[in-house]
């Protein structure tokens, strides 16, 4: 038999899996719903989809697996229309980085031995299916929150089908997600943007503070520049976990504030300290949703060409560069030179092969 998967939302997310589906499930059949009309004409261009469905209709009947793939408030709602259409064997699932609504919703239309709850911890601050790529959700941990209803095979049906995208699946219980993710995703979101508006708030007259803003300021408020529409909404329907876990964050800069009101020398010592040690602990395969950037830095000379030459190099040994500039604040840097690549063994090469020719490289 033939399968068939659906999407209701076609954008960063969406547009992702169903290419990931199209290179690794190649016989699928793939038909999608977005209220971006452009979306789903770059999609069928691209034939990733074979049906662009204009509402959510007969198209999504006898589907294998339905994703919902809009932002996480439309999703709950669609759930009464997509209702009509799931067969028996049918697995439907959402891509939202919170889970307490849908699930909840879920259990009140009583079709809980239908739902797989799925968040992808893979993203980017571009949005839309122009920007979307089968290796997004590549070597990225892809939570699982079941529904209580929903059949063991199913979720281990699933489970299998993540593994085949070449993503990472861990299941969790949904309320331990949303907590989790407030944490480690939603309050790092909220520190970024609040960082950038007070920089902006405060910044002189010169927009000094905008000119001379360093590596540094830059890799932590890079996700700030996420759609503010789907941050919106994730803060409103994961308030209760954001608002206890930002009460706690604000308690723990208000400490920090009174170490150096004290001049306390240790215990700034043992905070600095004690974030250096558990951040290395991260390990740096880990594909959560704060991407890691694979950058190498490299001292050149202000010369003519002397960034060519580089480029030069790396693209005959077939190294594809993402970005390539001058570090112009080096406060927190080493090397002029930044060059960043889309993987690590893209970086890694380089290190080698720039090393060979007596380049000196500061990888990070």
């Amino acid at each position: 038999m033939k399968h068939k998967v659906g999407f209701v939302g076609l954008g960063l997310i969406g547009g992702s899996i169903a290419k990931a589906i199209r290179q690794y499930y190649p016989d699928y059949e793939i038909i999608a719903f977005d209220k971006n009309r452009e979306a789903l004409a770059l999609a069928t261009q691209e034939s990733i989809i074979h049906v662009a469905a204009t509402n959510i209709d007969d198209n999504f009947r006898h589907c294998s697996y339905i994703f919902l793939c809009a932002p996480v408030v439309y999703n709950t709602a669609y759930l009464k229309q997509i209702k009509n259409f799931l067969q028996e064997d049918c697995i439907l699932t959402d891509v939202g980085s919170v889970k307490t609504n849908i699930h909840k919703e879920v259990e009140s239309l009583g079709i809980g031995k239908y739902f797989i709850g799925g968040h992808p911890m893979a993203g980017s601050e571009k949005t839309g299916f122009g920007n979307s790529k089968a290796m997004l959700i590549e070597n990225a941990y892809y939570i699982l929150t079941p529904a209580k209803e929903a059949p063991k095979e199913k979720v281990d049906r699933y489970e299998e089908f993540v593994k085949n995208l070449r993503a990472i699946p861990l299941i969790l219980d949904y309320a331990q997600h949303d907590y989790v993710t407030g944490a480690i995703s939603h309050l790092p979101h909220i520190i970024a943007s609040s960082l950038v508006n007070f920089i902006k708030d405060n910044d002189t007259s010169t927009e000094l503070m905008k000119n001379l803003a360093a590596g540094g300021f830059k890799d932590i408020t890079r996700i700030a520049s996420s759609s503010p529409t789907m941050w919106q909404h994730i803060c409103l329907t994961n308030k209760e976990n954001i608002s206890e876990i930002l009460g706690g964050y604000i308690e723990s800069l208000k400490n920090f504030k009174q170490l150096i009101d004290t001049s306390n020398e240790q215990a700034l010592y043992w905070n600095f300290d004690s974030s250096k040690n558990y951040r290395n602990a991260i390990p740096a395969s880990s594909a959560g949703p704060i991407k890691k950037a694979y950058a190498v830095y490299c001292d050149i000379i202000d010369e003519a060409g002397g960034i060519a030459a580089i480029a030069t190099i790396l693209a005959s040994n077939s190294l594809n560069i993402k970005n390539i500039g001058i570090v112009n604040n080096r406060e927190f840097e080493e090397g002029v030179l930044r060059i960043e690549f889309y993987d690590e063994a893209s970086s890694k090469r380089a290190t080698t092969l720039l090393q060979k020719f007596r380049y000196i490289v500061y990888e990070r």
